[in-house]
């Protein structure tokens, strides 16, 4: 992956975070419960995490191309829609089945940030 659809992801995932981040504020806050709703901002905050990651890896991949760094950005992107999705998914549906996927977008976490660590030393 180039470091031009990095940043372009990173600003995309941004962007939704941000607007998530909204959404859960100014309109679910008064139609979850607060368990819920603290659920649902810990999947914002993962999301904007890992979209800043993106660009660590862009700034990385572009001084140092490498397929280690690609997979981080993969990685980052794939925990993103697992951790971060399934906890939008749970707390908007209540439906306690979806956090058992939920380590799974975790473990891509941790592999990403490996990833990006190898990454960095190439430079």
């Amino acid at each position: 992956m180039t470091p031009r659809i990095q940043v372009a992801l990173a600003a995309i995932s941004g962007f939704v975070a941000v607007a998530a981040g909204a959404f859960g504020a100014h309109f679910l806050k008064a139609r979850l419960a607060p368990d819920a709703l603290q659920v649902f901002e810990t999947g914002v905050r993962y999301q904007m995490y890992h979209a800043l990651a993106l660009l660590a890896v862009a700034c990385v991949t572009a001084r140092a191309p490498s397929a280690v760094g690609s997979a981080a950005s993969w990685l980052f992107l794939a925990g993103t829609v697992v951790f971060s999705g399934s906890l939008y998914a749970l707390a908007l549906t209540g439906w306690r089945g979806l956090g058992a996927v939920t380590p799974l977008g975790g473990a891509a976490f941790l592999a990403g940030w490996v990833c990006l660590l190898a990454a960095a030393k190439k430079m």
